[in-house]
């Protein structure tokens, strides 16, 4: 077996901002530290942390008064961030960055008095935490028959706005529909939708027609993994999305294939690992290494944890 192990992958700079925040909020404050949702969409990740002494909840009411909670990477509405202070809570921001600058764009375009679509996942934390920031102004929309049946009262002041960890050629599609329909509509100066999603998709684009098959480490409820594994599939191969090595089946390989193996921007590099091993193990496969570019984006830490990272490090 040949297996093709694609890079970029795995972590992303808001992965790795909100990890770090919350190993160093654990040693700075001691455990229990609280989590509002899951800090990142990956299984592996969520349990590692519950392990060290970390609480995730969906409700704010939850977490006792005076208590530390860090806001995931996702981002949290503007009613969240005022709970959290009726509550007495001492928070730790670790929001991508690139979400905080959606959530600035709607603010802007809402005081402006647009109407804002968002392309996006109804029910998702992101998408859940932009909607937030301006209620009234933003509608929700999944596909192009959503942008069919829009009724906008003021066409004239329209924008549109993307959940950052959308398939590009799934929200390419839209905005083109959006556009066809809109001629004015308004966008940004630049994209949304972030940078490691798009490597991490383009890879798959581009040695996906190598393999016989796609094998995307992520979870289930991981947006961007599961663009990666819907991509896969698109290129006309058996795509699948794992946890780790534990949810393979001999069954899915043989030993004359070549397998794709990447993973989404929340699944850490151990189970890449790990995944590879079981591979090399069962099939006696040797590893080609395959990059399309070189990530080098580093976020800030939440500014309440920058100087313990100082000390620290």
């Amino acid at each position: 077996m040949k297996i093709i192990l694609a890079a970029p992958r795995g972590f992303c700079a808001g992965v790795n901002m909100a990890v770090e925040s919350l190993d160093l909020a654990l040693q700075r404050f001691g455990p229990p530290v609280y989590v509002y949702h899951e800090i990142v969409h990956n299984q592996h990740v969520v349990q590692t942390f519950r392990d060290k002494g970390a609480v995730f909840v969906d409700q704010l009411e939850d977490i006792p008064a005076g208590s530390n909670v860090l806001f995931s990477a996702h981002g949290v509405s503007p009613a969240i961030r005022q709970l959290a202070r009726q509550h007495d809570l001492r928070t730790i921001d670790a929001t991508c960055p690139l979400v905080t600058k959606v959530h600035l764009e709607a603010i802007k375009y809402a005081k402006a008095g647009y109407t804002i679509v968002l392309i996006g996942h109804e029910g998702h934390d992101e998408v859940i935490g932009t909607m937030g920031e301006a209620p009234e102004a933003i509608v929700l929309v999944e596909n192009e028959a959503e942008v069919d049946a829009l009724e906008i009262a003021d066409e004239t002041k329209l924008a549109y706005l993307t959940q950052t960890t959308l398939s590009v050629d799934d929200a390419g599609r839209i905005i083109r529909r959006l556009r066809q329909r809109f001629p004015d509509i308004e966008s940004p100066p630049k994209d949304d939708i972030c940078y490691a999603t798009q490597n991490r998709q383009e890879a798959v684009a581009a040695f996906s027609q190598q393999a016989d098959a796609v094998v995307v480490l992520g979870s289930q409820n991981s947006s961007n993994s599961q663009r990666l594994r819907e991509l896969g599939a698109d290129e006309g191969r058996p795509a699948y999305l794992v946890d780790g090595p534990q949810d393979l089946k001999l069954e899915m390989f043989h030993k004359d294939m070549t397998v794709l193996v990447t993973a989404g921007a929340s699944a850490p590099e151990s189970v890449v690992s790990q995944t590879i091993e079981w591979l090399e193990t069962h099939f006696d496969a040797i590893v080609d290494n395959q990059s399309i570019r070189e990530e080098n984006v580093v976020f800030p830490l939440p500014r309440p944890l920058r100087d313990l990272a100082k000390q620290s490090g």
